[in-house]
């Protein structure tokens, strides 16, 4: 009996083995970007640019330069804003549900000021319910939301650039 029991726990595992390996699934990887170098004009104060830099230099392409004369492209952040509007309030007047913003303008061109992709926004949203019996609780909520916004519209910077074409 002990014997059956094992040979149908591995005809088991076999099953489940199989049917994920024939599920099509595969792990993202980064995708190629179309130039070899890339320099980053960005305002001192934003965020955006600094988690870009950084998620860039962890991969082996493109290569960042210091200096626009160098690079191949130049990927202008126009700008960055974060922004939070009430969506509803309770019979008391007070807060109930914020909808945070988060809104990055760019514009990627080579050295002949030739748009690779032109003027663009990456625009994300959330929605986040608000308690005033935790105030410091939603803060650090809301501080972690528009971090998570910036780490996504990095990877949406990543694809979108991933997809540019040289202009004709």
């Amino acid at each position: 009996m002990t014997s059956w029991r094992a040979h149908d726990i591995v005809a088991l595992l076999l099953l489940v083995s199989a049917t994920l390996a024939s599920c099509g699934f595969q792990q993202s990887a980064a995708r190629a970007l179309p130039f070899q170098t890339l320099y980053i004009d960005a305002p001192a104060y934003g965020s955006f640019a600094g988690d870009l830099k950084r998620y860039i230099a962890s991969g082996s392409q493109p290569k960042l330069v210091a200096r626009p004369e160098d690079a191949q492209v130049v990927l202008q952040v126009l700008s960055e804003i974060q922004e939070t509007q009430i969506l509803s309030l309770t019979t008391a007047g007070q807060v109930a549900e914020y909808q945070l913003r988060y809104r990055v303008s760019y514009r990627l061109h080579d050295n002949a000021n030739k748009d690779w992709i032109p003027p663009n926004d990456i625009l994300l949203r959330r929605d986040l319910t608000y308690d005033v019996q935790a105030v410091l609780a939603k803060a650090d909520e809301m501080a972690l939301l528009f971090q998570s916004m910036r780490e996504d519209a990095v990877r949406q910077m990543m694809r979108r650039m991933s997809e540019a074409r040289a202009p004709s």
